[in-house]
């Protein structure tokens, strides 16, 4: 049975364990919201870069590009986006559930984040190349992830290439989607915010554009760089993701501390209460034996 001090010591070295979660627990929320407002601002941009590809598209007739090609997909890249730390809760290994079903012979795996390169080499899957991203990701980065598998796809080393990655829905939910990247498909015209790049939303009516020096040339210019805005804004939602995964499970954890220190506390007064009353007994006691 511990003694008082014990409990006392084991108290404290809680109280200490909550200070250092509630104070990540605020740390992640402020990144959270820094996170999903870098999101949002590029929204208007997706818009407008969408309308003048649809555009576009509505204006050429029997337009090719290399990256609109399809093919029997014999050899397949997936790029895993993770994080680089962890105590983010169950985001890294719902992730990595799912790319363990993925067929290891067939597929060759990029990684963007620590954790993922981590989890490939340690289940000795074909590893094609490592990236890494800043807690703000910046377009540069995305932009070198996405020219490393569009150089594998236009050199014929892989037919199609999907994007793993924990899709934010809400503070509490992080899902993991497998996206299609390459190749681009057919120019689809759609409506809605966020389409992806090969859904492209209904052209605006109210605006009208000019192209120079012709729309095949433009519509060839933007199409991989939708892919690499696409693979950006796919950053910036695993960092929004991850901060918010964060945040949750160091709630979990301090709320739990504080249980704990709860918990403690009344058995060290039990604990306190009844030493008090075996005191006592032993007093009367030797009160009465002398008498």
């Amino acid at each position: 049975m511990p003694s008082t001090r014990d409990i006392r010591r084991r108290i404290k070295s809680v109280k200490n364990t909550a200070q250092i979660t509630k104070a990540m627990q605020m740390v992640a929320a402020a990144k959270m919201r820094k996170a999903q407002q870098a999101a949002v601002v590029g929204r208007p941009y997706a818009q407008l870069l969408n309308e003048i590809m649809a555009e576009a598209a509505t204006r050429t007739v029997g337009f090719d590009h290399p990256l609109l090609t399809a093919r029997p997909v014999a050899k397949r890249a997936v790029i895993v986006v993770g994080t680089d730390r962890g105590l983010c809760g169950g985001l890294n290994s719902n992730l990595f559930r799912e790319a363990a079903k993925l067929d290891k012979e067939t597929t060759i795996y990029i990684t963007a984040g620590r954790k993922a390169a981590q989890f490939i080499a340690r289940t000795k899957r074909n590893l094609a190349a490592e990236f890494t991203y800043k807690d703000t990701p910046q377009f540069a980065e995305a932009r070198a992830i996405s020219k490393f598998v569009q150089d594998l796809f236009l050199k014929g080393e892989v037919d199609a290439v999907d994007i793993l990655y924990p899709k934010f829905v809400n503070t509490l939910v992080q899902q993991p989607s497998l996206t299609p990247f390459l190749p681009i498909g057919k120019l689809a015209v759609t409506t809605g915010t966020n389409a992806p790049a090969q859904e492209l939303p209904t052209a605006s009516t109210t605006d009208v554009f000019d192209f120079e020096p012709d729309e095949e040339t433009v519509l060839g210019e933007l199409l991989p760089h939708s892919l690499n805005f696409k693979m950006h804004q796919i950053l910036l939602e695993t960092k929004a993701s991850e901060q918010s995964a964060r945040m949750v499970a160091m709630k979990n954890a301090t709320d739990n501390a504080k249980q704990i220190i709860k918990d403690l506390t009344l058995e060290y007064n039990k604990l306190r209460q009844a030493n008090i009353t075996k005191e006592l007994l032993e007093i009367t006691t030797a009160q009465m034996a002398v008498g």
